[in-house]
């Protein structure tokens, strides 16, 4: 007689929803740091020829556009590195993993921490633009050309980007948490595990019963 086998369960909605915007905001990572590294190039020789107009040495010019590749470099090096780690996560959601999904929800947070500082940055540089003294009034003028070296669509870029991605961490995390997904998650964390089968004993006769001790009088 034989026994239906149990249907796997299938995966909630809210988690193939979570591991497709990990999926897009691994790709947009990509993406960012390989237009970061692209629109460097013309952001230094604007910055330069505008930098020409100043009263700083070439120094100076030669010190702030060292900056500004460091940090056009650095930018694109973590895009780079977060979408690999992003698309892994979602990798993971999908198999049912439990701790990828604790290790996503501690990403997500850094993930949300860092994407309001970076708009909190971009306001205050536009809002209240960095003061020098006045023995330093060369390089506040150089550091005042660099917003204007990017291409006009660069910076409100960045700040939308920075908020899609504090948005995204925020709708997976909320996603991961719901009940559908907690269900799910602990299915697959507390499946037993059958138990191993082993080969049964060949048949073996019964043993003779054993010899007194003395022999009969």
């Amino acid at each position: 007689m034989s026994y239906p086998e149990s249907a796997p369960a299938r995966r909630p909605a809210a988690v193939l929803s979570a591991a497709t915007v990990l999926l897009v905001m691994a790709v947009a990572a990509l993406a960012y740091a390989v237009v970061d590294l692209v629109v460097l190039g013309g952001t230094v020789d604007a910055f330069r020829s505008a930098a020409r107009d100043t009263s700083a040495s070439s120094e100076q010019i030669d010190d702030v556009v060292t900056l500004l590749r460091a940090s056009a470099v650095l930018s694109a090096v973590v895009a780079a590195l977060s979408a690999p780690l992003l698309a892994g996560l979602a990798l993971g959601l999908l198999a049912g993993r439990n701790g990828v999904r604790v290790a996503t929800w501690v990403v997500s947070g850094l993930g949300l921490l860092g994407g309001c500082c970076s708009v909190a940055v971009v306001v205050g540089e536009r809002a209240a633009p960095l003061q020098l003294g006045s023995g330093e009034q060369a390089l506040a003028e150089l550091l005042g050309l660099i917003g204007d070296a990017y291409p006009s669509w660069w910076i409100p870029l960045n700040a939308g980007l920075s908020v899609a991605q504090g948005l995204g961490y925020l709708v997976v995390a909320t996603l991961l948490a719901l009940p559908a997904a907690s269900s799910w998650f602990g299915r697959h964390r507390s499946t037993p595990t059958a138990p191993p089968h082993f080969m049964p004993a060949p048949h073996q006769p019964p043993s003779a019963p054993p010899a007194p001790p003395y022999p009969p009088r």
